[in-house]
Formats: structure tokens, sequence, C-alpha cells
């Protein structure tokens, strides 16, 4: 039996990130003599907290807590093969764990996919951004024995400082990730959003285009989110419903046409394309910004559309929402693509190797 140790901020089903990075492989890892131990930093309790403003006192307790998770991780990292660590080990500026797990025999794999050695921090932390120290990545990287990065970008950065290097691209499970038949009050289109507190600033770059939109087309349209906190947007009418996993699939099989505008800056360059993959997986007609990734995953015209600014935004949305039949083109094309490159079932294999040859090494 080989045995991992996931090194991460949350709880399981709570991350997109880790959800869609490494949890949903858990199962073909046991299947395959892998036993799996999990230990996350913020408990359920803890998560609003900790993403709120202010609430200093209990944020540090949260990371006096966190400290003392870690130093036992230390002292049982004997105990395993491979401990996998998701972006960092702590959430402030210190590498003393990755440090101390590295003088073990045991391998470490770090795995990231976000521009993480640049300072981006969520709303609520971030008066708190001093305490974070995004140049840690790079020493986490030399210290590490095998790199998964999300796309190319950020193996490039990665392969400045570590040549073990391998490109596992966010995935899919397209067995779960089926479009299933919802109620709808009418025949009007959905165009939807889904996200978080952290991601919802490159929501709004789209606003605007999406007030022309709904002006032009009145009630034939309607907007809607997916998100982890309430929000509303004045004169768009928009539908905010709040993230719940038991209700995700369903949720989002409301979509007509599913959106990510983003803008181009160097933290979205190293962005992995998520949320359109979602969409599209789902065979939910997509349009997404052509930054980093997004311009690997669609082919603009024929399994969604690249969008560069507002007239193109505007432009392309009304072709979709105009034509079912380029709906369903880009609904079908778009799933097949998931299914061949950003599919768990397109990479499981390739995950495993991986695992097996450096535990072999």
């Amino acid at each position: 039996m080989k045995k991992i140790l996931f090194v991460v901020p949350h709880r399981i089903n709570r991350s997109p990130g880790q959800r869609f990075r490494f949890e949903q492989y858990f199962d073909f890892l046991k299947q395959n003599n892998f036993q799996i131990t999990y230990s996350n930093i913020i408990s359920a309790k803890e998560d609003r907290i900790y993403y709120s403003k202010g609430k200093y006192l209990f944020k540090f307790y949260i990371l006096l807590k966190s400290i003392f998770i870690r130093i036992y991780d230390v002292f049982r990292t004997s105990n395993f093969d491979i401990i996998f660590i998701y972006r960092e080990s702590l959430m402030v500026g210190t590498t003393i764990f990755e440090y101390l797990f590295s003088k073990s025999k045991t391998k470490i794999v770090f795995d990231f996919d976000d521009a993480i050695w640049i300072n981006d921090v969520s709303y609520g932390n971030s008066d708190l951004k001093w305490l974070k120290k995004p140049s840690k990545t790079s020493k986490i990287i030399k210290i590490s024995n095998l790199i998964f990065a999300g796309n190319q970008y950020l193996a490039d950065y990665a392969l400045k400082y570590n040549n073990n290097v391998k490109i596992i691209p966010t995935t899919i499970n397209t067995d779960y990730h089926k479009k299933i038949n919802c109620t709808k009050l009418d025949d009007s289109i959905c165009i939807g959003w889904t996200g978080t507190s952290t991601t919802l600033k490159h929501f709004e770059h789209s606003i605007q285009v999406l007030k022309k939109i709904k002006n032009k087309y009145k009630s034939k349209i309607y907007f809607k989110v997916i998100v982890d906190f309430p929000y509303v947007v004045e004169d768009l009418n928009l539908i905010a419903n709040q993230w719940n996993i038991d209700t995700e699939i369903e949720d989002l099989s409301e979509f007509d046409i599913g959106i990510m505008p983003l803008p181009a800056d160097e933290w979205t360059k190293g962005k992995c394309g998520f949320k359109g993959l979602q969409y599209m997986a789902m065979e939910i007609p997509t349009i997404m910004s052509p930054v980093g990734v997004n311009n690997n995953i669609i082919e603009d015209g024929k399994n969604g559309f690249l969008a560069n600014d507002d007239k193109e935004w505007f432009n392309k949305l009304s072709l979709l929402i105009e034509s079912a039949e380029l709906r369903n083109k880009f609904g079908k094309n778009g799933r097949q693509t998931v299914l061949d490159k950003y599919s768990v079932e397109s990479q499981k294999n390739n995950y495993l190797k991986y695992l097996n040859e450096l535990i072999t090494k």
C-alpha cells in the first residue's frame, strides 16, 4: 500500500481548485493501491470568518491552530511515501514546513493552478496582504521532487526552479458534469457565470456589456450567477444562487450560454480555464476571454467563442442568443473537447504514472 498525505487549506468538497485538481482522482488512486490521508487547516465553522473582513483575533486563532496541525504533519512525515502540497502548507509567508518535509526521505509533490507567485488575495483578507509572501512559491518548487502545473504558463515558471515539471490540466469528471432537465419559467435564454467571491471581480468586467445585451433583447434573456455569497447588480435583474454542492449541476443546467470574462494580466494568464470547462462539459455554449490557456481550450467559432473586447462580447453573445443551431453546435463540440483533453478519464493514467514513477525513483 502506497501512502499519500494531502496538505491542503480546505476540507474535502469545499474548494473548486482542490476538487478539480486532485480530489476527483481519489477513488482511482485507491483502486490502484494508494491510501489517502487528508490534512486541511480551515474547518467549515471557520470558513466564513476566515474570508470575511476584520475578525483578526479569530483569524489569529486559525493561524495558531494551523501551525499545530502542520507540526503534527511534520512529525508523521515518515509514515508516507508522498507529501502532496496544494499551493502552500500555511497561509502566511513562511516555508518552514515545506523545508522540514523536504528533509525527510518522503517525496514531495507540489501542485498549483494559479500564478501564485503574484500577490492576489481575497477581498476579506486584503488588509492582511502584507502577511503573504508570494515569492515563497519558487522556494517550494525548488525543494519539491515533482511539480504538477495546471498549464504551460505555470509550467514555464516552475521550470526555472525545477526540471521535474508535469502539466496536469484542471480536469472535469464528465460522468458528473452532465446537463439535466431543469424547470424554467419561460423560453427566455439564460446567460450564466459561476465562481467565488475571489473571482467575482472578473465577472464584473462584463457588466456593462450585459446591460447593453439586456437593453437589446429585453425579456428574451436573463442573467444568473452562482457564487458563494449574496450578490446584487443594479439594473441587470440578476438571479444569484449561492453555490451548493447538492444543487450545482441543477443550477448550471439552467445556463443556455456560459461566460468567462477575464482581464489580461499576469495573474489571469495563469488561470486554468475551469469555468469554461465546466460549461463545455455540460454542453453549454461558451464564450471566454482570449487569455492564457483559454486560447488552447477554445477554437473560435468551432467549440465556442473567444471575445477580446466589449464589441466582440456584444456581437458574439448576440449571435448565440439568436441561433439555437449555433448554441447546439458549440455545446456538442465543447463537450467533446473536454472528453478528449480535459476530463478525468483522459488524464487519470498520466496522473497515476507520474506518482508511481516518483515513488520508485
